[in-house]
């Protein structure tokens, strides 16, 4: 568990179950992301992220300290086979409509990255997106990532011409 100053982040619970899958099955959210995962997906997410717990990695519940309102879901996973970073620690989120533009998945991710520099080894931790993932890409460049342009590919989730295909790798390194 991660407490912020507004947070809680923490292995998700039943209970977080029909939040989750309704942010993953939001057309809206996703759009730029990840769209047209049905609810056996986003099941599928949630349990892939509980398998990675034995390494120390797999997302976590972002929820609100002040209600308990379940905020989000963001942390470290390895890189997937068909990315360059293929089996390196790769950083992500997600946070829901009525909670963006509030600072949560800042606040989140730096405190997972403080977390993540604290108990692994690795001396550089990565993030992805769509190329007109400009939010995301943003938020990248706000923690502190740079842009690596040798990471730029065509991401074999989407097919050829589809507009989330471009894909670019942003990198922070481990503080001196």
């Amino acid at each position: 568990m991660i407490r912020t100053e507004r947070l809680i982040l923490r292995v998700p619970e039943p209970r977080d179950r029909d939040g989750l899958v309704a942010m993953f099955t939001n057309q809206i959210l996703m759009a730029q992301l990840f769209p047209g995962l049905d609810e056996a997906a986003a099941d599928g997410v949630i349990a892939k992220h509980d398998r990675l717990r034995s390494e120390g990695l797999g997302f976590l519940a972002v929820e609100r300290r002040e209600d308990g309102a379940l905020v989000g879901f963001c942390g470290l996973k390895r890189g997937e086979a068909h990315m360059p970073i293929a089996g390196a620690i790769e950083a992500g989120w997600i946070v829901d409509l009525p909670w963006w533009r509030h600072g949560y998945a800042r606040e989140a991710m730096q405190a997972v990255l403080a977390d993540a520099w604290s108990r692994i080894a690795e001396d550089r931790i990565y993030a992805i997106t769509s190329s007109v993932n400009l939010k995301s890409q943003a938020l990248m460049e706000r923690l502190g990532m740079h842009r690596l342009a040798e990471g730029d590919y065509m991401s074999a989730s989407f097919p050829e011409g589809h507009t989330l295909r471009p894909t670019v790798t942003f990198a922070i390194d481990r503080p001196a």
